[in-house]
This record gives C-alpha cells, structure tokens and sequence, in this order.
C-alpha cells in the first residue's frame, strides 16, 4: 500500500497509471463488441445452456470471456503469448534465432518481430477454427441448438476472420503501449485483467448461488480463506531465491584496476513461472477438443470424455503431474543455459569459491537447478492440484473460480508489477532529491 500511495503522489507515476488504467477499459469494452456477422442473442442463449471445461474454456479465461462472446478480441492475447513461447523454444532448434538472443537490444528487436508476425498468422489460423467449430456447435458442447452464425457464405466468414484478426493485433499494440509508457508487462496486465474480470462473480456464485439460492456460505468462506493462504504461500515461493557467491579477480585495463567485487548469482526456486500448467492443461485439453466432433456412443469418445475431460479422475490427475514436472525441467533448460552462465561468469574474470572456473562451474550450476527445479516441480503441483482437491472435499459443482495457473498469473503479475512500480518510484524520488541538492549548492 505505501508503494501506491507514492506512486500516486508522483506525477509521472501517476499519469503512467491512469494510461494503464485506460488501456485497460478499451480493452473490456472490446470484449462485449460482437464480431460483425455474429447473432448476439442466440449467442448470449447458448452461453447459459453450455459451459466449457476444456482448451476452449482455457482460451476463455485468458480472453476474460471473449471468445465465448465470440467479441472483436475473441482471441484475446493467446496468439502473442503462444508466439512468444514459439519463439523462445526455437531457439534450441534455429541457430539464427539464438544469435540473434547473443546480439543484444538489436537482435531483441528482430526477434519482436517475427514474434509479431507468427501473432498474426497464429490469430488467422485460430479465429478460422473457432469460427469453425461456432458454426458446427462445438464451441458449445452441442448444448445449443441456436445458429450463433447465420449467413455461412465464405466471405462473410473472411470478414469475420479479419476483424478477429485485427482485434489480435490491436491487442499486441496495446499491451506493448502499456510495456513502454506504462507501469508493468503489457501481456501480464492483460492476462491478469481477463482473469480478474470473471474471478469475483464467479467466487460470488459459491456462497449467493446462481439465483439466490442454491449457494453455500460456509464453502464460500472456507474458499476465501484456502485462496488467501495459497496466495501468501505463492508469493513466499515466488520471492525465494538461491544466491551462489561469485567472485571477480581484480583486472588491470589501461591504468585503472578493475573488479574485486563479490556478488552473488540469484537463481530462483521456480524459474519455469507459469508456463509448465498451462502447457499441461493445453495439451490435456486437445484430446477432450477433439471429442466433440465425434459421435457420443463411441468408445474413443466416451473414454475421453469419463478420464480426461473431469479433471477430478484420476487419469487426468496423473497425466497432468506428470507434464508439470516435465515442463518445469525442459522450460527451465531453455531459459537458463548453464554453460553460457560458467563461460560469461569466466570471460569476465568470475568465480564461484571453492569451484573452478569454466566446466565445473557449468556441473555444479546444472546440479544447483535440478535440486531447484524438483522443489519448483512439487511446488507446482502442490498449488495446481488444490483446486481439484477443494472441488472433490467439498463437492462443489462446477468451476472454482480459481485454479492452480490463476493463482499463479494473479500473484506473479501483482508481484512484478508492484516491483517496477517501486522502483520507479525510488528513481523519480532519487532524481528529485538530486535536482533540489544541485540548486541549493548552486
């Protein structure tokens, strides 16, 4: 709280926050405006008769219920965080690409931009399939018999294709606004205001009820207080580092003595962040995607649909722990190279005490991440897993209104973004201090 207070009290601060605040309710009103050729009723008809618990309602809760809306930001900013990722993992794959990470601001740059226009060609191929399965029903469950998209002719669906698209694109210009001249990660505040958006109605349901009645207090309070201890917890963990001691021998260049510091390499306990259950919960939810174009008598179809798409049995409990820790080994191996680190720290004139330089460094920082990443691995699980593990003690129907990546986005996002807005905080009181100093000296 006092790091929002003196943000608002600082001018310049304070403008970058009412910028973020503005950006912010551009793009809620964007997710209410239908896409042209679009039945907004039948639509509205088919939203209370279907609920989506797979990729589709993974999509939706990233798009603050958007793309259910079938809205002009239907997509929201899934495309640019799947092109982000794409483009960081092809960097083991693609020598170019992990030059390009070597040079510096400049190849930053041209990597920004063929993220850019994977984002676009990603959001054509997406909005073509939700367009798709809208049409045939599949959006929604087949539990709507209401045609959401009337006119079926090709260039109606073009029209809508490109208006989906650009609504895409309009959403990546806005979150990088909000990254250069606002406070915080343009694409993190905008996937935690589309969480954000549904989070209180749907934690509000638990305890009044859908229509007043139905609801339960007594669960609704016991929901409050598990998601604030998580909360603290994950904010724990989140801050928790590992500092390896490094040292750097003194270096004569030119006339001057350079180096001689001591430092220390901070390593955290869950460097894969967020990214291990939302892989986990996409690549389960293909499968339960792919069902819905099936008959519901067949056997393949009935098998998915009783292990895979109730992510209470116990199929889907073992499979998705199963890919949590191996996402959080293979993206952590991606993200932090150690042989890059050992041969950095050794160019210029680092160590680690007690270890040598180059290859050994490399062992033992490799063998520092592994026991680093086992605890971020059941980390991950412990938090993904409380959802599932409320909704089978409890036995509330339907869909908590957190689950294991929400807590994470919402802690993360808040975290980082109190962070910078402290820091530059710090800066323009620094800056002030200093110009007041300089006039009273002259």
């Amino acid at each position: 709280m006092r790091t929002l207070i003196q943000a608002f009290k600082t001018k310049e601060l304070r403008k970058k926050i009412f910028f973020v605040f503005g950006i912010i309710i551009i793009y809620r009103i964007g997710s209410f405006i239908p896409t042209p050729g679009v039945d907004y009723p039948a639509v509205q008809q088919c939203l209370t008769s279907a609920g989506n618990e797979d990729f589709i309602g993974l999509v939706n809760l990233f798009s603050g219920g958007a793309l259910l809306q079938l809205s002009i930001f239907a997509l929201g900013i899934m495309p640019y965080i799947t092109a982000s990722i794409v483009v960081q993992l092809l960097r083991v794959v693609i020598p170019r690409f992990e030059a390009l990470h070597k040079e510096g601001q400049s190849g930053e740059a041209k990597l920004t931009e063929y993220t850019r226009y994977l984002t676009i060609g990603l959001a054509i191929l997406q909005s073509t399939t939700i367009l798709v399965t809208a049409r045939s029903g599949a959006l929604f469950n087949n539990a709507c018999q209401e045609k959401v998209i009337p006119d079926g002719s090709v260039w109606n669906f073009i029209v809508m294709i490109l208006v989906m698209t650009g609504g895409t694109g309009l959403i990546m210009w806005m979150a990088e606004l909000i990254t250069e001249k606002g406070i915080g990660n343009g694409m993190s505040v905008l996937i935690f205001t589309s969480i954000c958006s549904g989070f209180l109605p749907q934690l509000w349901n638990i305890g009044w009820g859908t229509n007043g009645k139905d609801g339960d207090w007594k669960k609704f309070g016991i929901v409050v207080a598990v998601l604030l201890v998580i909360l603290i917890f994950v904010n724990y963990v989140e801050l928790s580092q590992r500092r390896i001691p490094v040292q750097y021998t003194r270096r004569m260049i030119g006339r001057k003595m350079y180096g001689g510091s001591s430092t220390y390499l901070p390593l955290k306990v869950n460097m894969s962040g967020v990214i291990p259950p939302i892989f986990a919960s996409s690549i389960l939810a293909i499968p339960t995607l792919v069902s819905q174009f099936g008959k519901s008598d067949q056997s393949w179809v009935k098998w998915i649909n009783t292990n895979l798409a109730n992510t209470t049995s116990v199929w889907y409990i073992c499979l998705y722990s199963l890919m949590i820790v191996f996402f959080c080994f293979f993206y952590t191996s991606i993200t932090f190279n150690p042989d890059e680190t050992a041969d950095n720290m050794k160019e210029y004139g680092g160590f680690i005490p007690g270890i040598r330089a180059g290859r050994a460094t490399s062992r033992y920082l490799s063998y520092v991440m592994n026991r680093l990443n086992t605890v971020g691995a059941v980390y991950l699980l412990f938090v993904a897993l409380i959802p599932t593990v409320l909704i089978m003690l409890l036995q509330i129907s339907g869909k908590l209104p957190f689950g294991g990546t929400t807590i994470l986005i919402i802690a993360g996002v808040g975290l980082d973004t109190l962070r910078q807005a402290k820091a530059q905080t710090e800066q323009f009181q620094y800056t002030g201090f200093l110009l007041e100093g300089d006039y009273k000296e002259g």
